[in-house]
C-alpha cells in the first residue's frame, strides 16, 4: 500500500456505502435507506486504490440554504496518512464553489475528527446550538 489511493468525483454504490460505514465503525444502514438516501446526495468522492473503495464522503442538503457533510470514511488500513483530509479538501471545494452565499454548512463531528474539520472552517456551536438526533426503530404492532 504505497501508492496514493485515486480520488474520484463519485460515491460509491450502495453495497459499497453500506460495507464502508461498518468498516469504518459506523452505524449500519438497512438496503432501502441507503438506496433511497444515496440517490439525494449532492456531491461525493471515492478514494480508490486496487479496485476498492479505502475511503468517501458526499453532501447532501436542499440544494440552497442547507448543506450537511456526512459519511466521511476511511478503512481503518489506510487511516493516519491524510486521506480523511483529501475527502474533506474536495467536499469543502465542491461547497466553495457550488454554495450560495448564506449558505448553512453543517456536520457532526465524533471524537477527534473535530480537529480535522476546524481545518476546514467548522467551529462548535455548543452550547448555543446542540446536535439532537435519533434513529428510526422498527415500528411495533399494533
Amino acid at each position: 500500500m504505497t501508492d496514493e489511493p485515486l480520488l474520484i468525483e463519485r460515491f460509491p454504490d450502495a453495497p459499497t456505502y453500506r460495507a464502508m460505514r461498518v468498516a469504518g465503525g459506523m452505524s449500519p444502514k438497512t438496503e432501502e435507506a441507503a438506496e433511497s438516501g444515496l440517490r439525494n446526495t449532492l456531491y461525493g468522492v471515492s478514494l480508490r486504490h486496487g479496485g476498492q473503495t479505502v475511503g468517501m464522503g458526499r453532501i447532501i442538503g436542499d440544494g440552497g440554504c442547507f448543506f450537511v457533510v456526512v459519511d466521511i470514511v476511511v478503512v481503518p488500513e489506510w487511516q493516519g496518512r491524510g486521506l480523511g483530509k483529501r475527502i474533506m479538501a474536495a467536499l469543502d471545494a465542491w461547497l466553495r464553489a457550488n454554495a450560495p452565499e448564506s449558505a448553512y454548512v453543517h456536520l457532526a463531528a465524533d471524537g477527534d475528527a473535530k480537529f480535522l474539520y476546524e481545518k476546514f472552517g467548522f467551529v462548535e456551536t455548543a452550547p448555543a446550538t446542540v446536535n439532537m438526533a435519533y434513529t428510526v426503530k422498527p415500528r411495533a404492532a399494533d
